[in-house]
């Protein structure tokens, strides 16, 4: 532990998993957990506020995921971008967002494509008019226009988190195979 680190208290949620080697993963592992329950409550929220308060967190990321590019997605490919392990998880969303005439699935052989329908697109639309008006005009106060350095920061964390997903992910595996 360096003489910096020793000096200052670190906030962590587990205090027993604080290692003198790398106190601060322990604090970006607390930062972590805050920051994913504050973001996923925001999007429950968000979607709420755009008409639908049926869906969960997954639920959203997966319609967002299917909108994106206006592309088709098959369940393989939803799931590994969204990093879902559990395909039955993505699965069971995709079924409800069918349900509710969000999504659209195309069957071909034995695959089934999936797309936004209109309603679909209205809804990410609306949840992106939401979304611009509660988030990014209250990223202001952080710095202004979109060349300011916090907007800069966010992308860096973006980096480092796309990153660290590797990290973990082999560790993952790693702990798998105890």
């Amino acid at each position: 532990m360096t003489e910096e680190t020793a000096k200052r208290r670190s906030i962590v949620s587990s205090s027993h998993l604080v290692s003198d080697e790398a106190s601060e993963l322990s604090e970006f592992e607390f930062g972590l957990i805050i920051a994913s329950n504050a973001f996923n409550r925001w999007i429950v929220r968000c979607m709420s506020a755009a008409g639908y308060s049926d869906l969960n967190t997954l639920d959203i990321e997966v319609l967002h995921s299917v909108n994106h590019r206006t592309r088709e997605k098959k369940l393989a490919d939803l799931c590994f971008v969204l990093n879902v392990e559990d395909t039955h998880t993505v699965s069971y969303a995709l079924k409800k967002l069918v349900r509710l005439n969000l999504v659209a699935g195309n069957r071909s052989g034995k695959e089934i494509s999936y797309s936004v329908t209109d309603e679909g697109r209205e809804a990410c639309e609306r949840y992106r008019q939401i979304r611009e008006d509660c988030l990014v005009k209250s990223m202001g106060a952080f710095g202004k226009g979109s060349d300011g350095e916090f907007n800069q920061q966010i992308g860096q964390v973006a980096d480092v988190l796309r990153a660290l997903s590797g990290l973990y992910d082999q560790a993952a595996r790693s702990a798998a195979s105890l």
